[in-house]
């Protein structure tokens, strides 16, 4: 397709989970609702949606920690051709900058690099602090990243045997307090329970994971506004981590256990409280990329409803992190599929075309 070429996508175009167009254009690399003069057209038929959104989704690392920029590239690829074209990246210690230059790879909105307790997170991920240094380094990652800062809120305590707050109530209230000063929100990974209600009550702004949301912290959660991302697919995995972790921290195997086996209650009671959910897949760590459509897949087997779930990783979740659908005048980012998403969500892992920038890449 050449530069002065226009895309016509035709079928059904998903500008809302309610709002059916028949067609839209691309010119200039643009939406536009508007037939253009006639031209050098090429035509996409289908049915259209916004680029997918992964809100929690790491490139540049794998299990060991940064990776090189070829790396990253595949990941990032992996990633596009599966129809997610807007990434949250939360947490990477590899520099990823690079990629803004790419027309043909996702934007990534980035947290900058994971903040965490000394010795307690993944080695090679964060930077390990103790909390009085916590303040400093919010507002470093703040003005490193894209709007976002990532605080890891709990971690196995080897002392303990078991999950525990990374922090101090006061030193994250301080740390938040500066992120929203500074212009950036505060996510935090959390697991278990015990460091909930401080970040909640601190002025968090998202939890990733939140397994460990109880019937007491749901209306806090909702009454602050607290959006939370489940990233099913990684939860998937517990069994196995408590296993690997049995004979050495049986406590922490046992909760590891039943955060997993109340993973679906969790996340349908937290939609029915009207917490905002959103899709992530923790891709980059130990986990492929390229599994948003078995991310949505897992919210509707949770027991959202699947409009509800396809909202999560495309227009609701581009309105939360601020970008724009298929309005007009929006950068052409969209993905086509053989039939409607939202009738059943399957679809969305079998992308017809891939469109980024108005050229089409898959």
């Amino acid at each position: 397709m050449s530069d002065g070429a226009v895309l016509h996508v035709k079928g059904r175009v998903l500008v809302g989970p309610d709002d059916v167009r028949d067609e839209l254009w691309v010119v200039g690399g643009r939406v536009t609702h508007r037939r253009p003069a006639a031209g050098d057209v090429r035509t996409v038929r289908g049915w259209a949606i916004p680029g997918l959104v992964d809100a929690h989704c790491h490139v540049g690392l794998d299990r060991h920690g940064a990776v090189d920029e070829a790396t990253s590239e595949k990941q990032a690829l992996t990633d596009r051709d599966a129809g997610t074209l807007l990434i949250r990246d939360a947490g990477s210690a590899a520099d990823t900058r690079w990629i803004d230059d790419r027309e043909d790879l996702p934007r990534i909105i980035r947290a900058g690099r994971h903040i965490a307790r000394t010795r307690r997170y993944i080695r090679n991920y964060a930077h390990e602090i103790e909390p009085e240094d916590l303040v400093a380094y919010v507002a470093r990652e703040a003005r490193r990243g894209d709007g976002w800062v990532k605080l890891v809120g709990d971690w196995i305590d080897r002392e303990v045997g078991d999950l525990t707050a990374c922090w101090p109530r006061g030193a994250v209230e301080a740390a938040i307090a500066e992120a929203h000063r500074l212009g950036a929100r505060v996510t935090a990974h959390c697991f278990a329970e015990d460091s909930l209600r401080d970040l909640v009550e601190a002025g968090i702004d998202c939890i990733e994971h939140a397994t460990g949301l109880t019937e007491d912290l749901i209306p806090l959660f909702a009454e602050r506004g607290v959006a939370i991302v489940p990233t099913l697919v990684n939860i998937a995995t517990f069994p196995e981590l408590a296993v690997g972790g049995e004979s050495k921290f049986p406590r922490w195997s046992d909760h590891m256990r039943r955060l997993h086996e109340r993973r679906y209650d969790t996340v349908r009671s937290a939609w029915d409280a009207g917490i905002p959910v959103y899709v992530g897949t923790d891709a980059g760590g130990s986990l492929p990329h390229g599994l948003v459509a078995a991310e949505v897949a897992e919210l509707v087997k949770a027991g959202i409803p699947a409009v509800d779930a396809l909202s999560a990783t495309a227009w609701r979740a581009r309105s939360w992190l601020g970008r724009p659908g298929l309005e007009e005048g929006a950068p052409a980012d969209l993905v086509v599929y053989d039939s409607d998403p939202r009738a059943d969500v399957r679809v969305l892992a079998a992308p017809r075309t891939v469109v980024m920038r108005g050229r089409v890449v898959g």
